[in-house]
């Protein structure tokens, strides 16, 4: 076997194997009888367990950026994005979430060290400012930039765009998680997804037409919802479209309820 090829299998193994019981149930010995080697050969690859994991982290973030590239996703740098998203029909809107989606639950290697990570952010703090960092912090960093850029050309109302982001992505991570957990919910949860992605389409846009004029109330030519002048500034229709999107997902969001 090329020294490459063993150690791609090393941190193939590892990620394997911490994913399933967590970094520190995890020996070096297992690692290596894993990949068919003896311990003191997988020492030539990696100076110890913390360095594959270092590896694994540094090797699958740079396998997510190829990935995603090919679907025109830039987590790593909104600007690229901006013009994608300033036309985006509904349609569109959500068929690049469910390339994300299906992407994120069906790439082994992703799916596995989103898996391991869980696990071993209550190990340490160090791995819990990197699971914040990497799938709460950068994602809502890179569509509150996306938000604050359709803001400004018009396109979406104008509210707070770190506020637009968290109400975005949170409903996609949990039902990632749920795939996560019960992986024969995936129909189920793509449904809700696209539910989501529909009323979060309609309500961001429910205060500015495409022209960039104030419609009338009602629906536009174009299918989506229109504010009363009054409303412009604020939005009340994304606060009122929010607690129904909050309440598809949980029934008793918004409600006085022990």
């Amino acid at each position: 076997m090329k020294q490459e090829d063993t150690r791609q299998k090393i941190l193939d193994k590892a990620l394997e194997l911490f994913s399933a019981r967590g970094y520190d149930s995890v020996s070096v010995d297992e690692i290596a009888k894993a990949v068919g080697i003896k311990a003191p050969s997988l020492y030539n690859h990696f100076s110890g367990k913390q360095s594959i994991f270092d590896a694994i982290v540094e090797s699958t973030a740079a396998r997510y950026e190829v990935d995603t590239d090919k679907i025109n996703i830039h987590v790593q740098n909104a600007d690229r994005d901006i013009p994608v998203f300033t036309k985006i029909t509904e349609d569109a809107l959500f068929e690049k979430v469910r390339q994300i989606f299906e992407y994120s639950l069906r790439n082994e290697t992703v799916s596995r060290f989103r898996r391991m990570m869980t696990i071993e952010q209550f190990r340490s703090p160090k791995l819990a400012a990197l699971y914040s960092k990497r799938y709460v912090d950068r994602i809502i960093e890179y569509h509150s930039d996306i938000f604050r850029a359709l803001i400004a050309c018009g396109e979406i109302c104008a509210e707070d765009p770190n506020a637009l982001a968290l109400m975005y992505v949170a409903p996609v991570v949990t039902l990632i998680g749920v795939c996560d957990r019960q992986p024969e919910r995936e129909k189920e949860c793509l449904e809700k997804l696209r539910t989501h992605v529909r009323l979060f389409f309609r309500m961001v846009h429910g205060g500015v037409s495409k022209t960039g004029e104030q419609p009338r109330t009602g629906r536009t030519k174009d299918g989506f919802f229109a504010l009363p002048a009054a409303q412009k500034r604020g939005c009340g229709f994304c606060k009122v479209q929010y607690l129904r999107i909050s309440r598809s997902f949980a029934p008793n969001v918004g409600r006085n309820v022990l």
